[in-house]
């Protein structure tokens, strides 16, 4: 029996290179679940965004029983493309519906189509970004970026995820004489405010202190605190169903245990199959298509070369050229990823930066990614569980990493204007437009104009020639789309 167990955890090492990238199965397990609590929200997200709009016929995504359908499609493909992630590629990343994608499939695009139509251009999307990475040219694209503008890159998305953690928690907020101030109405109030101070000065603490799985206890400390407030104070929503604001309300999720017998519900994957791949050309025609299909290429591409960059670099796990293990595959998973999330009715599935909350547990194989998998996979039979974390409980983790990932910020040689003003509007583009892409494109943009106004083409690559004319359409797509419409 014992030879057995030996024997069986020795493949498992083998399989996932455990030892080897300096982990362990307990750590993998660890920070599979962390990265499973960090991200859980988009189980609850994603409903909330896409059964928000109506497409061209007015009708909802899912019918009348449209948020549990999406709910629970959306955590069947997370769970599913996560552990194929995992087991194919071998990396500590986490795959889900992807924000922003699924705002734009919402309320641009399924706006002039139906449901069906719109997750077929989703679908679409994705099998050509396959292609892309079959043929070898999102790779190639890849290895022609610039060392330390890929570190940019992970330097710009840590600050980016601190500041969703933030905004999510009300900690920031916007109004009309600014963009951003502290809180939602220029002060800090409300209970959700204090647990998510409280969450952070806690998961600060823990860290600091070297407590193995700080990040998931500080999580479930304060969920169940959260729990108890809500209990007490029965304070609801920031956002009502009926357009109303609190401020001193929770963000996204309402803190409180579900019944017994709701915990454990049937799924419904109403939304499941429910795509048309060429619906969209008869209802909106052939060059709107082609921009709308453009556009979620565009930010699908580069979100992820990002996001795995920005993993790798906190893992440890990029060579020399800051290229990460098995890159190809994670690009051909990540493909597949958007497609599948289209098939499934649910929108673009993409990589999470979330992931990098399981690699400061200690994340550094697929094991965790699979572990995550599961988890998701789980959800969809016990979707209420999910929904009592708070943002407000879990999203200090992402403060937290992304203190982390800043550190990186020393590689970059802020001497060579070159580089350093390429480097800097791509850092600080991320969080101030909220978009990854935006910054990513910005870097590149700026990287060729400096190199052609110094007599220096010779040294820009061929492909980045070929991805900043790209980003000029991306960046130019509403005057384009006028004038081509």
């Amino acid at each position: 029996m014992s030879t057995q167990t030996s024997t069986g955890a020795s493949g498992l090492d083998r399989f996932f290179k455990i030892t080897e990238r300096g982990s362990s199965v307990e750590r993998e397990v660890r920070g599979g679940v962390v990265t499973f609590f960090t991200m859980a929200y988009i189980v609850v997200l994603n409903p909330i965004i896409l059964s928000g709009a109506v497409d061209v016929d007015g009708e909802q995504l899912g019918g009348a029983n449209g948020f549990a359908a999406i709910a629970a499609g959306t955590a069947l493909a997370a769970g599913v493309l996560t552990i194929l992630m995992g087991v194919v590629a071998n990396y500590p990343l986490a795959i889900a519906t992807g924000l922003g994608l699924n705002a734009f499939v919402a309320f641009s695009v399924a706006s002039q189509m139906t449901w069906a139509d719109a997750m077929g251009l989703v679908v679409i999307e994705g099998l050509i970004i396959l292609v892309l990475v079959l043929t070898g040219f999102r790779t190639a694209v890849f290895h022609a970026v610039p060392t330390q503008l890929k570190v940019a890159i992970s330097v710009g998305i840590g600050l980016f995820i601190a500041l969703i953690g933030f905004v999510d928690a009300g900690f920031a907020g916007s109004a009309a004489s600014v963009p951003l101030q502290l809180g939602r109405t220029g002060q800090l109030q409300g209970w959700p405010v204090l647990v998510f101070a409280v969450g952070l000065v806690l998961v600060i603490a823990l860290w600091v202190l070297k407590v193995r799985g700080a990040i998931l206890l500080s999580i479930v400390v304060m969920t169940v605190v959260a729990i108890i407030v809500e209990k007490i104070a029965d304070i609801g929503p920031a956002f009502g169903a009926d357009g109303s604001f609190n401020p001193k309300g929770w963000a996204l999720t309402v803190p409180s245990l579900p019944g017994f017998d709701d915990i454990f519900q049937k799924p419904d994957f109403g939304t499941l199959g429910e795509f048309n791949l060429i619906g969209g050309f008869q209802d909106a025609g052939v060059v709107t298509v082609i921009l709308l299909v453009f556009t979620l290429m565009l930010a699908d591409f580069f979100d992820t070369m990002g996001t795995m960059t920005a993993i790798g670099a906190e893992a440890d796990l990029l060579d020399e050229d800051g290229v990460p293990p098995n890159t190809q595959k994670i690009l051909v998973v990540d493909s597949i990823a958007a497609a599948a999330g289209g098939a499934a009715g649910v929108s673009s599935n993409t990589s999470y930066i979330e992931s990098a909350s399981g690699v400061g547990e200690g994340a550094r194989t697929g094991l965790a990614s699979v572990v995550t998998g599961l988890c998701f996979l789980l959800t969809v039979f016990a979707a209420p569980l999910v929904a009592v974390i708070p943002s407000e409980a879990a999203v200090p983790a992402l403060v937290l990493v992304g203190f982390l990932m800043m550190q990186q910020v020393k590689q970059i040689d802020w001497d060579d204007v070159e580089i350093a003003i390429p480097a800097f509007l791509t850092i600080v583009l991320m969080p101030f437009t909220y978009s990854i892409t935006v910054g990513i494109g910005a870097g590149f943009l700026a990287y060729v104009l400096i190199k052609v106004v110094r007599g220096k083409v010779s040294e820009v690559h061929a492909l980045l020639w070929v991805v900043s004319a790209l980003f000029v359409v991306y960046f130019a797509i509403s005057p384009f789309t006028s004038w081509l419409t």
